[in-house]
């Protein structure tokens, strides 16, 4: 279920109770909705609805973490990618099919992360993707003349290893989203929350239009932590002009 998707389900749920609220107002006895009753429920929402506030703090929080790094990642890979690309340039012309490699598999990497339907995750389009590692097995088998060579290569297999790392990182953490278990019991406060809204308020055009707008504005929020939950999948994605840059500026020299 893409992250859309889960906003306009919870989004619907919330107007749902608020709305099964107004109709379980209207048929409970007067006594069941007195000053002090309507007290009595406020200060028990006010709990649950600390209790989602937090929750949801928490998760605006853990989701920008999530998709800063993400971007802190691709920038630094792209840095790589260029810098092994210049260390095979000095090399030598034996480099010249891991360099041309190299290019194709960035250039790869941005169709199969970018190019792919909006809410696709980038591990259900790149989970055959080797990565660096096609360039590291032309790299091994380099001959080094002199000592100068030899420094070369051991570079470049340093550099092409961090970079495998980040990818199998990528690849590892590209379909974490929002646990299950903590999304369903988010949802559950937010629909005791808007069920005592519905119960609570008057049944007019105006509070059920405001209620709606609540309640589709929750469910934006959860969309929002959700996709960028999901940096290079999805509406709200890392931009892949760091990559682009790095093609660029490789196979120059």
């Amino acid at each position: 279920m893409t992250a859309l998707e889960t906003g306009c389900i919870i989004a619907l749920l919330l107007g749902w109770a608020a709305l099964l609220g107004t109709r379980i107002s209207r048929r409970l006895p007067g006594h069941h909705l007195s000053p002090d009753s309507k007290e009595a429920i406020k200060l028990a929402t006010a709990v649950v609805g600390t209790l989602s506030a937090l929750a949801l703090g928490f998760l605006v929080a853990s989701a920008k973490t999530a998709f800063d790094d993400a971007e802190t990642e691709l920038k630094t890979s792209a840095a790589r990618l260029v810098l092994l690309d210049r260390v095979l340039a000095q090399y030598g012309p034996e480099t010249a099919q891991a360099r041309k490699r190299l290019a194709d598999l960035v250039e790869t990497r941005i169709n199969q992360s970018w190019g792919g339907a909006a809410g696709e995750a980038i591990g259900t389009r790149a989970g055959d993707d080797l990565g660096v590692e096609p360039v590291q097995t032309i790299l091994r088998a380099l001959t080094p003349e002199d000592d100068v060579h030899r420094q070369l290569k051991t570079r470049a297999l340093d550099i092409s290893g961090a970079i495998a790392e980040a990818h199998w990182l990528v690849l590892e953490t590209g379909n974490e989203g929002l646990p299950t278990a903590f999304l369903v019991v988010l949802t559950f406060w937010l629909i005791v929350i808007f069920l005592t809204f519905g119960l609570l308020s008057p049944y007019n055009g105006t509070v059920i239009s405001i209620i709606v707008v609540c309640a589709v504005s929750v469910g934006g929020a959860v969309f929002i932590v959700n996709d960028m939950a999901h940096p290079y999948g999805g509406l709200i994605f890392v931009s892949d002009e760091p990559l682009r840059i790095a093609l660029s500026r490789m196979g120059r020299g």
